[in-house]
């Protein structure tokens, strides 16, 4: 096993590094008896603050998810670094909020994502997958699974949920890129961190100023969308404001988009590495589809951490923390704790119980989208397997470079 002091996860060469051994490095750092405290990234545009605790075990998670009157998100949910006033601005939306305004504004927008709102998008979800499946199979049969499939289906249905024309698509889908860019040269200049500050401002404004025109059209004059819905949408004499607004699509197309199609992206690099496991899935599809999904979710964590920060002196499961200590729960190492999950690093569609935290961890701030991301990757797995029953990668997926999401940014095919 490697030593923990020779594992540095602030380095981004730990993050270039092969995944069996960035999974060998979690392992280690669950297995030793104490947190372990790194350096925080030093970021041009912010002062480098105190440092952080890696939280690895999946027991830790759980308690500190179900604890957020003692590790609160609002003051940095999805960044090591606290936010300076302008990032905050554009991506500052409820996940880097606490109660009780947090529960007022998810109240507001949960009535989007209930399991009931879901199932009235089925219909759409099983015609976009259709839409997608079908321009393949019309076409050469070959490309790149991320860029023809895999982000179709989520952008497309997250814009037509809010109300976006198909002509602002390709804008959504670049400024999402960005925001989630991580240090990956294709979307950001790595080697300039003020460009780096300047690039995630403009991508922010974009989809903010988007968004909040859409949102001061339809407070006038509704439509049958969600953004309609969000604008005139009144919880205890409140609604959202234009910022509020821009905030929340910021997290949704980014959240939604990079977290469903990443899942899609690696469901097929996976089934095509297990072979067995598809056979599995396609013997009996809609009894395996459910537990196919949670693995899949479970093995890939496609966002690999979030940031608590401590309000009081207070323990984690004996551990000792101070007021103002941050905290990263490193999803992708709790869901291959080998207490929780045995032989973790094995892909399982039959995996029962699975209790994964791919969505989060139990308490306020779990994935309000997993119902609706759960059924994207179900139809259109359904759909790609129904109607393209050969598909298959064929070539190494092309990860992003990151320590937040485990994308893939390209991945060959074919049919």
């Amino acid at each position: 096993m490697l030593k923990v002091d020779d594992i540095n996860l602030t380095d981004w060469e730990f993050w270039r590094s092969p995944r069996d051994y960035r999974h060998e490095a979690f392992k280690a750092l669950r297995w030793h008896p104490q947190l372990v405290r790194y350096e925080e990234p030093d970021v041009v545009f912010v002062p480098q603050g105190p440092g952080y605790y890696a939280v690895t075990r999946h027991a830790d998670i759980l308690e500190a998810s179900r604890r957020p009157q003692d590790f609160c998100s609002g003051k940095g949910a999805i960044s090591i670094w606290d936010m300076p006033g302008d990032l905050h601005e554009y991506f500052g939306s409820m996940i880097s909020m606490d109660d009780p305004r947090h529960a007022k504004i998810r109240r507001i927008v949960s009535r989007a994502f209930s399991k009931r709102m879901i199932e009235r998008f089925e219909a759409q979800v099983e015609s976009v997958a259709a839409e997608i499946v079908g321009r393949v199979v019309d076409g050469r049969g070959t490309g790149d699974f991320v860029a023809d499939i895999a982000a179709r289906l989520p952008l497309k249905l997250i814009c037509d949920m809010m109300g976006i024309d198909e002509e602002h698509y390709d804008t959504v889908f670049d400024a999402t890129n960005v925001i989630l860019a991580g240090n990956d040269a294709e979307y950001l200049p790595a080697d300039d961190p003020e460009q780096v500050a300047m690039a995630l401002l403009n991508a922010g404004e974009t989809l903010k100023g988007l968004v909040e025109e859409l949102g001061r059209q339809r407070r006038g004059n509704p439509g049958d969308d969600l953004i309609s819905a969000l604008v005139n949408a009144n919880v205890d004499g409140e609604s959202l404001t234009d910022q509020e607004l821009g905030s929340f699509f910021i997290l949704l197309v980014v959240a939604g988009n990079e977290t469903t199609r990443n899942a899609i992206a690696h469901g097929l690099d996976l089934f095509t590495r297990h072979p067995e496991q598809r056979a599995l899935l396609t013997a009996d599809f809609d009894a395996r589809i459910p537990g196919a999904v949670e693995e899949i979710v479970r093995y890939v964590s496609p966002v690999m951490w979030m940031r608590r920060t401590a309000t009081r002196d207070t323990t984690l499961n004996e551990h000792e923390i101070k007021e103002g200590d941050k905290l990263l729960l490193f999803y992708w190492s709790a869901n291959r704790d080998e207490s929780v999950f045995p032989d973790p690093e094995r892909f399982d569609i039959l995996r029962d119980p699975n209790p994964h935290v791919g969505f989060g961890g139990p308490g306020p701030h779990f994935c309000l989208g997993a119902h609706l991301a759960r059924r994207e990757i179900t139809l259109m797995f359904r759909e790609l397997l129904r109607r393209t029953p050969g598909i298959r990668a064929s070539g190494e997926p092309d990860y992003l470079e990151s320590s937040f999401i485990n994308g893939i940014k390209h991945l060959p095919y074919t049919i």
